[in-house]
């Protein structure tokens, strides 16, 4: 995703100089193009690219942090085993009733 946001990136700063130079070029759909309109176009391309840029960065880390974890070996860990308590007899029924 990096190198898509860089790729847009680029195109962006293409399309803001050359319509701030001659905004007809990028525009060249519209019949009155104004430099106004380039400039919000190439903030909002900025803004894109800029959050493509940081995401792509976001994984990457993450899949690194991943791949580092899984590569580690890990200790084995001692667990105690429980024991069963020991089984009493049953109590004998109380026969002093009449």
């Amino acid at each position: 995703m990096v190198a898509q946001a860089l790729n847009l990136g680029i195109l962006t700063a293409m399309f803001f100089i050359i319509g701030m130079i001659k905004p007809k070029w990028p525009l060249f759909f519209m019949e009155k193009p104004n430099r106004f309109l380039i400039l919000v176009i190439s903030t909002i391309l900025f803004m894109i690219s800029a959050t493509m840029f940081g995401e792509g960065h976001r994984q990457e880390k993450n899949e690194k942090a991943t791949k580092e974890a899984l590569t580690q070996p890990q200790a084995p860990v001692p667990v105690p085993v429980p024991t069963a308590p020991e089984a009493t007899k049953p109590a004998a029924p109380n026969k002093t009733a009449p």
